[in-house]
């Protein structure tokens, strides 16, 4: 079976300095129906005013993944780590037993515009991390390049669950396909652009949910980026 979960569906809030979509139950915004899709318990797409962000605020017990589409996104952790992600960085930090951070958009002009992935991970109480990887265009190129993963696989950031994670752009010739084991679930989130998945025509914060299928398959793209994720049942 697959579902589709229309962009306009989703969850919205605009704080002025924050405008945002929630695909899942999030904050103020609970909708019985989409609360998670296996592990998978966030997809936020976010737009961060110039010199805004979120100040220091607590996780823990998730896997937290930070996928930057426009502008730079500044971070700083209880760990240590400063650093400012910009498109094609894919940045992961395990909250485990407790993490405070901030994330902002430190440009003066420019709207900071990205995603926020939260995973449920397989096990509570593991020790804090944090870790980013930079992925080129040519490697996401008419291509699933494998982003994130339980084992860092291929150059990929490492995650507590058995979930991966995979990144694709998509224009006009190409395409992809990604096999779903017997048992998994998937989930296909357009990022930007516009996209044939499974003979779906999807444009930017469609996605499609997948249960008991074998195959996702992207084609006929115009500028579109896309995440894929093959997941465990819970």
């Amino acid at each position: 079976m697959i579902t589709l979960r229309p962009a306009n569906e989703r969850g919205h809030a605009n704080h002025g300095w924050l405008d945002s979509w929630h695909s899942f139950s999030f904050a103020e915004y609970f909708d019985q129906g989409h609360v998670h899709w296996g592990p998978l318990r966030v997809i936020n797409e976010d737009r961060v005013a110039a010199g805004r962000g979120f100040g220091q605020h607590g996780h823990r017990d998730m896997e937290i993944i930070s996928y930057v589409l426009e502008g730079a996104l500044g971070h700083k952790d209880s760990m240590g780590h400063s650093s400012s992600i910009v498109p094609g960085d894919v940045q992961r930090m395990s909250a485990g037993t407790g993490v405070q951070h901030s994330e902002f958009n430190y440009s003066e002009t420019g709207t900071t515009h990205f995603l926020q992935i939260w995973i449920i991970p397989d096990r509570q109480g593991v020790a804090p991390s944090y870790e980013e990887r930079k992925f080129s265009e040519a490697e996401k190129r008419g291509r699933l390049r494998l982003v994130a993963s339980p084992d860092g696989a291929d150059g990929s950031v490492g995650i507590h669950q058995d979930a991966r994670l995979y990144a694709g752009l998509f224009d006009g010739d190409e395409q992809a396909e990604l096999v779903l084991a017997p048992g998994r679930l998937g989930y296909v989130h357009v990022a930007r652009g516009a996209v044939e998945v499974n003979g779906h025509a999807l444009s930017a914060g469609d996605a499609l949910l997948y249960e008991g299928e074998p195959l996702v398959d992207l084609r006929n793209g115009r500028q579109a980026e896309v995440l894929v994720f093959d997941l465990p049942r819970m």
